[in-house]
């Protein structure tokens, strides 16, 4: 019997991810899912403050086991911009091309193009509440390259690679990434917690 636990997201490449990286021994269920279609405000100043506002959210409405992310790209020479910031950084349209492009104008004149992409996830289960980050380091390449991956992958080269996470395969990315640490000690903790 698989165990059943709701991913506070509705974004349908992220779900993929996480359910691949989480196994066949849980049913991941997204927002959809449970019938929740409005849109989760996310108002906090940091990624962590806002996965606990999406996760708390399923929590109190729908009395569901569940965890949330939230996912920023920091950039040493923009003072770790976009940051939390990251999915609306062009705009509250939350067009990741834009982002992109965006990204690419501001860094055009300068050197440093060191980056950091960092997850959190938030889980709520049973009374408790646990926190699981994932962070990787990189750069930021000077066009966009790959048809993989979603958001800002054309253009991260995460270290230790030549190419973009678009351009990786992705089993290799689901294996390296932000969110796949993150998503590596949720794994570790739910399987220790049905022993």
């Amino acid at each position: 019997m698989k165990k059943k636990i709701v991913f506070a997201s509705d974004n349908a490449h992220k779900i993929e991810e996480v359910k691949k990286m989480l196994g066949s021994q849980y049913e991941v269920l997204s927002l959809k899912d449970i019938g929740c279609t409005e849109e989760i405000p996310e108002t906090a100043n940091t990624l962590q403050g806002n996965a606990l506002l999406k996760a708390l959210y399923v929590k109190n409405k729908f009395a569901l086991d569940c965890f949330a992310d939230d996912t920023g790209l920091e950039i040493k020479s923009l003072n770790n911009a976009p940051g939390v910031y990251s999915a609306r950084y062009a705009g509250p349209e939350r067009d990741a091309a834009a982002n992109r492009l965006k990204v690419l104008s501001e860094l055009k004149n300068l050197d440093d193009r060191s980056a950091a992409f960092k997850t959190v996830i938030i889980l709520l289960i049973g009374d408790e509440q646990h926190v699981f980050e994932g962070l990787i380091n990189g750069q930021i390449s000077l066009q966009q390259s790959g048809e993989g991956g979603f958001g800002y992958d054309p253009i991260f080269i995460p270290q230790g690679h030549q190419q973009t996470f678009a351009q990786l395969e992705a089993h290799t990315k689901n294996k390296i990434s932000h969110r796949a640490l993150a998503v590596e000690k949720l794994k570790h903790f739910l399987e220790s917690q049905s022993k």
